[in-house]
């Protein structure tokens, strides 16, 4: 049975007694409302929306301190990086606006837990896994939508009411965001918002004690409202997806077309071998040097774009923009301010591009992308030229 009060859901099941507290992730009164919750209620266990890694973020704020930047570009996260710190932008400007801290209704749960004596438990799946689950379903298209939504959030300078963020925790306004959601990215709906549901359902019914508070974003209340009754298999929710083989075969063919196009153009005319020569090289080099440069990169690395594009884009395991990166954090290596500033500089588009770290993210991906524009074009001009000169 479940009892509806003000952003709280009550369920009985058995002996036990879940409070769902449904919260807008940068509302004052969320945390007000967490921590009269909590202290009334004394429950024996809280759950909060946070997995391990996150909740070590929250506990360790010198984090970034320790952040091994030649490391992220080694093990190809600055994609990954660049997009957790896009999306934590949105959360932390509209924070600043309601002058709170981002994320402020769990950090209150995990405080009231402590002053209680309740258990902490970490009722979310690891963003990873999530991160995972959502990019292998959403096909290339829904990479690129999803991206420029998130980039879309840095950009704008939309400001939203107090009223309209409570609004958010309302039934009807819940709906319709997750309507909007479906009818715009129908593959994001069911890792980001159901298999989370899932898992934080089962998290939440296996919590100790009779009594457990859940302090959960809004969105999630009416699914783990249905879940919470039903066995979830927690293995199965936080595999990963398997790898196609398809990009990987696409990625090799395309080098090996390019390349045995060039090779027989030049045994059959070294003239028109040596102008598509010159073609790839020139729309590589170019396009990934002028994504460096739109990332105010070290002329150096620049210059390595242009250098490696042509020959990186010939290879789907290495790319130009590790290396420009690379050369940006050897001349341009952040230092302990860069890393302090960051949650702050992340809030602006200037601050992006001034910050050393996100500038060095950005000097990655956008050489990255420019590449693969070049690779694009310079491969239809290869093929052009092949065809005039049959």
């Amino acid at each position: 049975m479940a009892v509806m009060e003000e952003n709280i859901t009550r369920i009985h099941i058995d002996d036990k007694e879940y409070i769902l507290i449904g919260t807008a992730h940068v509302s004052k009164q969320s945390a007000e409302q967490v921590k009269e919750v909590i202290e009334n209620e004394q429950p024996d266990s809280v759950c909060v929306e946070l997995d391990e890694q996150r909740y070590q973020s929250i506990k360790d704020g010198d984090r970034w301190k320790n952040t091994d930047i030649f490391e992220v570009i080694k093990n190809k996260k600055a994609t990954l990086l660049l997009v957790n710190l896009a999306i934590s932008s949105f959360q932390r400007k509209m924070a600043q606006q309601f002058g709170i801290q981002a994320g402020q209704e769990m950090i209150q749960g995990m405080d009231s837990a402590e002053k209680t004596g309740a258990e902490l438990v970490l009722a979310d799946r690891n963003i990873q896994i999530t991160f995972s689950r959502i990019w292998g379903n959403i096909g290339f298209i829904g990479k690129g939508k999803l991206l420029l939504s998130i980039f879309y959030g840095i950009f704008s300078n939309d400001k939203i009411s107090e009223e309209e963020l409570e609004k958010m925790k309302s039934q009807d306004m819940l709906d319709g965001m997750l309507q909007d959601l479906t009818d715009n990215f129908p593959a994001l709906k069911k890792p980001l918002i159901d298999e989370r549901d899932q898992y934080l359902a089962q998290k939440i019914r296996k919590a100790p004690g009779e009594k457990v508070v859940a302090v959960l974003g809004a969105a999630h209340v009416p699914g783990i409202k249905e879940e919470i009754h039903k066995e979830h298999d927690l293995k199965q929710l936080t595999q990963r997806p398997p790898k196609s083989k398809l990009p990987k075969i696409i990625g090799w063919s395309i080098p090996f077309l390019i390349l045995s196009i060039i090779l027989y153009t030049f045994w059959a005319n070294p003239a028109a071998g040596t102008q598509q020569t010159i073609s790839w090289v020139l729309w590589n080099g170019s396009f990934s040097a002028i994504g460096a440069a739109a990332a105010l990169a070290h002329p150096l690395a620049v210059v390595t774009a242009f250098v490696l594009a042509p020959i990186t884009s010939l290879n789907p395991l290495i790319a130009a923009g590790w290396f420009a990166g690379i050369v940006q954090a050897y001349f341009r290596r952040p230092n302990v301010a860069d890393f302090e500033t960051l949650s702050d500089d992340v809030t602006s588009v200037k601050g992006f591009w001034n910050n050393k770290v996100t500038r060095i993210l950005l000097v990655v991906v956008l050489a990255n992308i420019g590449s693969s524009l070049g690779t694009f074009i310079g491969g239809a001009d290869v093929i052009r030229l092949f065809i005039e000169n049959l």
